[in-house]
């Protein structure tokens, strides 16, 4: 497996010989949705940038000779991507195994059946059971969600909660929820960021730091939570030095940035994306953390 020999390597030259390449890139292809969720700022609801196959390409090659190695598939909803009359999300991830990328991550809100996709992994936007989740991406999306999970039929499928002041009380039985699925491997947990417009979800600091506290309680327990103790004691306060050019980001419109665009956007103080956290914990040698990155992307 490459990816056994290149993370070592990749984290000797980043930690003592100050490289910084990006490991991996975030690809948003389109900014197209099928949904028009309250916390969003990504999509377009009009004249949608869809990437053609040609451009994605360039995009791909330029992050690979960057030196990415994992690339996440991202929207808008990625598996509404095609380009006639044969290419969808699928040719796109094989796409990036011919040019040499360890592995391919796909992110959908799974509205549409996604069964036989080639994704090495899959993150399902999760925001809560039930009604919490309806609330924030429309009435029926929960039940579509959970139909198109069980005939995924994929072997790492996971689900990912953006917690906000909406659905903070959700937290518990979602994880709940994920643990005694069997179509799902694990929960990942973050929270809103604020961008401009959508401020009102932020989730005050004090409730973030009681949410965090269940979620170690629930990790300790044995749930099968992605995220680590240490990163996510990190984001109790956001005081730590980011690393967030560990992973480079190719926005909708062709935007190429070296970092997120929480950055420009003046939101990193409030940052909510709990990698941030695992991510100086990986760089301070926190040894849950490391495994915890490796199962991610080995």
């Amino acid at each position: 497996m490459k990816s056994l020999f290149y993370l070592p390597y990749w984290f000797l030259k980043a930690k003592f010989f100050g490289s910084k390449k990006p490991l991996q890139t975030v690809l948003f292809i389109s900014d197209k949705c099928n949904l028009a969720c309250k916390h969003c700022t990504v999509y377009q609801s009009h004249n949608p940038h869809i990437k053609t196959y040609a451009q994605i390409r360039e995009e791909l090659e330029y992050s690979y000779r960057l030196g990415s190695r994992f690339v996440d598939f991202e929207g808008g909803e990625p598996t509404l991507w095609r380009e006639a009359p044969m290419l969808d999300l699928n040719s796109l991830i094989d796409l990036s195994k011919e040019i040499g990328f360890y592995s391919a991550t796909m992110t959908t809100n799974a509205q549409m059946p996604f069964a036989g996709s080639h994704a090495d992994s899959i993150w399902v936007s999760l925001d809560g059971l039930g009604a919490f989740h309806d609330e924030i991406r429309g009435k029926g999306t929960f039940d579509r969600l959970v139909q198109n999970i069980a005939t995924a039929n994929h072997p790492k499928l996971s689900v990912n909660m953006v917690i906000n002041a909406k659905n903070y009380t959700s937290v518990e039985e979602t994880i709940e929820f994920a643990k005694n699925n069997p179509a799902i491997q694990s929960i990942s947990l973050n929270f809103h960021t604020p961008y401009a417009g959508t401020e009102e979800l932020f989730l005050d600091w004090d409730k973030r730091a009681e949410v965090i506290d269940l979620i170690i309680a629930k990790k300790r327990a044995g749930y099968p939570i992605m995220n680590s103790v240490s990163g996510l004691k990190l984001m109790k306060h956001n005081n730590f030095k980011k690393q967030c050019w560990v992973s480079n980001f190719i926005q909708s419109d062709g935007t190429r940035l070296e970092t997120c665009a929480g950055k420009n956007a003046g939101v990193c103080d409030r940052c909510g994306l709990s990698m941030a956290g695992g991510k100086n914990a990986v760089f301070n040698l926190k040894p849950d953390t490391i495994f915890a990155g490796m199962r991610l992307r080995m």
